[in-house]
């Protein structure tokens, strides 16, 4: 076997450029297939993350029905106490019960329509980044007090800021006329205009009230530590929920489908495109492996006039191929790996990707991170293919008659 990967690793180099040119198309390629991946994944581990941030959460436990219709009367019951009891089995505090109506939001000038929603004040802020997207004034603190958070787009709309009184008129669980006033004492910005334009946030205590719920609210929230743990904290939430109670958990997918759906549509035109710069350096190693057998015909008649099976070329063949691949993964992983590195650090930003990135509340700068995936699939793809393509210059050995090899100048 060592005298096998001494003449394999002697035969790639008798021809030391056109060797370098194949390894150097195989490095390129992987450099970027590192560098793109590993953005690419850190994009949607940042997309989904902040998407889910902002106010769905990693998953809900709901009453049957109501991610499809939202209804006022498809309620939770007892939602605080349900909230309570599942922050104290899980051990973790990224559990919130919240309630939620469509109201007319009406100032001294202005009337709006918009979603309100409930919330437990000190809990929020652990499943939920608004509260740090105040921009003025502050988040809410006290569970009855009658106060309000509102985006930035809706207070300028409304033409309210810090201090101003809304009034809020709506339908409470029962059928019956809802209304109230309420403080504005905190604006935030998100950087979603759809957000900031129709979305507010009072105390669930006051929510409780004001639309008479009973202690009932809609959804509970719960945030896993990272979206990797979600299905199996999904599962121990199910084992934990009243078997009495109709109540069932939806996790992100389901939440919010578009999301999903966004990152495969980008996941599958992005695969296109790396398919066919695997192809194409495929291609480049079936050129020179078969440039190679080529030019070793009449050295391979010679070897089986003498009785060497055309099998054992073959695989001397596919052997050359492999030292060829491994060097052009070896340096490009490496490469990549540093090229990735280095903007992990300073950042990197895609021109013409404002929209998307306001759309998913991503920040201006990404910063691509390496992992074991986005470091070994690029690398590990190129490397199939190019063995692939060494297939059919080793097969080619076995239609080889030597008396014909030989014959070959």
């Amino acid at each position: 076997m060592n005298i096998i990967l001494r003449l394999a690793w002697r035969n790639i180099w008798r021809q030391p450029r056109r060797t370098w040119l194949t390894a150097g198309a195989m490095v390129f390629s992987n450099v970027l297939l590192v560098f793109m991946m590993s953005f690419q994944f850190g994009m949607y581990s940042l997309m989904i993350d902040n998407s889910l941030q902002a106010l769905t959460g990693h998953m809900q436990v709901q009453a049957p029905g109501y991610v499809d219709d939202q209804r006022m009367r498809q309620t939770v019951a007892d939602v605080g106490d349900l909230s309570r009891s599942l922050r104290e089995q899980l051990a973790s505090d990224t559990i919130a019960a919240r309630a939620q109506a469509f109201v007319l939001a009406s100032s001294d000038e202005r009337s709006y329509g918009i979603a309100i929603i409930g919330v437990e004040p000190h809990f929020e802020q652990k499943v939920s980044n608004i509260s740090g997207l105040v921009s003025k004034g502050r988040f809410l603190s006290e569970n009855d007090a009658a106060e309000i958070v509102v985006g930035a787009v809706l207070a300028r709309n409304l033409r309210v800021n810090i201090g101003d009184e809304l009034t809020i008129l709506g339908s409470g669980v029962d059928g019956s006329f809802a209304a109230a006033v309420v403080t504005v004492i905190g604006i935030f910005d998100s950087g979603v205009p759809d957000l900031d334009r129709t979305l507010a946030e009072i105390p669930l205590g006051l929510f409780n009230d004001v639309f008479y719920m009973e202690g009932a609210g809609h959804h509970v929230v719960v945030n896993a530590p990272t979206v990797d743990f979600a299905p199996a904290l999904q599962a121990e939430l199910e084992a934990l929920l009243p078997e009495d109670a109709d109540l069932v958990v939806h996790d992100w997918d389901r939440l919010l489908p578009g999301l999903k759906q966004a990152i495969q549509a980008d996941l599958s035109s992005s695969f296109f495109m790396y398919g066919v710069l695997a192809i194409l350096v495929a291609f480049s190693v079936l050129n020179t492996q078969l440039m190679s057998v080529l030019e070793r015909t009449h050295e391979f008649g010679i070897v089986m006039a003498l009785g060497l099976k055309p099998g054992r070329l073959g695989r001397l063949v596919m052997l050359e191929t492999v030292m060829i691949g491994l060097l052009g993964a070896v340096i490009g992983a490496l490469l990549g790996s540093i090229l990735t590195w280095y903007f992990s650090f300073s950042g990197f930003q895609i021109p013409g990707m404002e929209e998307m990135a306001i759309q998913f509340n991503l920040p201006a700068r990404l910063y691509p991170q390496v992992t074991a995936l986005s470091l070994l699939l690029g690398p590990g793809i190129v490397f199939v293919f190019s063995l692939l393509a060494a297939v059919y210059p080793a097969l080619r050995l076995r239609w080889l008659q030597p008396v014909d090899a030989m014959r070959a100048a």
